[in-house]
């Protein structure tokens, strides 16, 4: 699962089939980054099946087809856009690519599911809003570090039950380990992973406006820095915003490229959810210096205190509830309104952000 490395993150989960065998097929263009693995885990559980990949590096096709083996190696992105019998292509090419790929995915007929940040501009975003408006077609997004942690899913259950009441304010971080020698040349320039507020921020952005139940929400400050890549010059090491939603929620979060080799995992990744009736705090993938393992999640509430262990306990339903929506044209995976507005108040953060030199 890539447990030092985030980049490789793929969660496998139990299988929450809702599709036969030939009912929903899918392919996978643009390898770029490893969350490609985590995409195809939850959909194939949930009973889509991989049919061909796409990529112009051999070797990525190569080692994706040593995880997925019968799937097809397509000579040309065309060649699977043509194929009338694939529904939906996933894809997580270059971020700075990825709303053109999904425009002729979506010419071609096909649902998107790409992995974040989903666009780098604002401008790709009104492109996606403007053809997902006009062909009905879905562009899901995601973002893994809520839909695929059982501890965040089981977060929103919670709040969704009222164990904690209204939410008043949440606090994200979303440090990352950086592998710095492992990476590609792109990794370190924002004209093609867009900065790190829109990269690794908009997991924070979209659990946010989850958790909150907001529709909308407004950048009040933002910043970001580069404190330790010296030798990356226009690289993001450190990034950190304050937003306040439309219903009243405000928000902090910060993410780092910082996470230190003495750590048993890629990042200490942590949510902290204020109720007007208690808290919740969501350790996702370590519960340091006490137990190696993720999925931690403490409620405190007007009954008292509760530890739970997620791993194996809760799922991921966003996938399953994903195909069915691509299925029947409903929204109950994750409307279209919230996954375009977490992407684009992430862009804004970080054209807004004062750079610290």
């Amino acid at each position: 699962m890539g447990k030092q490395d985030g980049m490789n993150y793929a969660p496998e989960g139990t299988k929450n089939v809702v599709v036969g065998k030939g009912e929903f097929a899918f392919a996978a263009i643009g390898l770029d980054h490893g969350h490609i693995y985590g995409m195809c885990n939850g959909l194939i559980e949930a009973g889509a099946e991989l049919t061909a990949v796409y990529d112009p590096d051999p070797e990525k096709v190569r080692r994706f087809i040593e995880v997925y083996p019968g799937v097809r190696a397509a000579a040309s992105e065309e060649e699977i856009l043509a194929d009338a019998q694939i529904q939906l292509v996933a894809g997580a090419c270059i971020p700075s690519e990825r709303g053109l790929l999904g425009l002729r995915v979506l010419d071609h007929g096909k649902h998107y599911f790409v992995d974040k940040p989903a666009f780098t501009k604002l401008e790709q975003v009104e492109q996606a809003k403007k053809k997902t408006a006009e062909t009905g077609l879905k562009w899901g997004i995601y973002y893994s570090e809520r839909l695929h942690v059982e501890s965040a899913v089981l977060a929103g259950q919670l709040v969704e039950e009222g164990a904690i009441g209204r939410v008043v304010q949440v606090i994200g971080t979303g440090p990352h380990r950086a592998n710095a020698p492992s990476r590609p040349a792109w990794f370190f320039d924002p004209e093609y992973y867009g900065g790190i507020l829109c990269d690794i921020g908009s997991h924070q952005i979209e659990q946010f406006l989850h958790y909150s139940g907001a529709k909308d929400a407004k950048v009040l400050h933002s910043k970001v820095a580069n404190y330790r890549f010296k030798d990356y010059p226009n690289f993001e090491d450190y990034g950190d915003a304050t937003l306040v939603a439309d219903n009243g929620a405000t928000f902090y979060f910060r993410v780092d490229w910082l996470t230190p080799d003495g750590l048993g995992t890629w990042g200490d990744g942590r949510a902290i959810i204020l109720g007007t009736e208690g808290y919740i705090e969501i350790r996702k993938y370590i519960d340091i210096g006490r137990d190696t393992s993720g999925n931690h999640l403490y409620l405190v509430n007007q009954e008292g205190e509760q530890h739970y262990e997620c791993s194996g306990k809760v799922g991921f339903p966003y996938f399953a509830e994903f195909i069915k929506d691509c299925i029947h044209g409903t929204e109950y995976a994750m409307t279209q309104e919230h996954a375009f507005k977490a992407a684009s108040l992430c862009i804004e953060a970080q054209e807004q952000a004062i750079r610290i030199e």
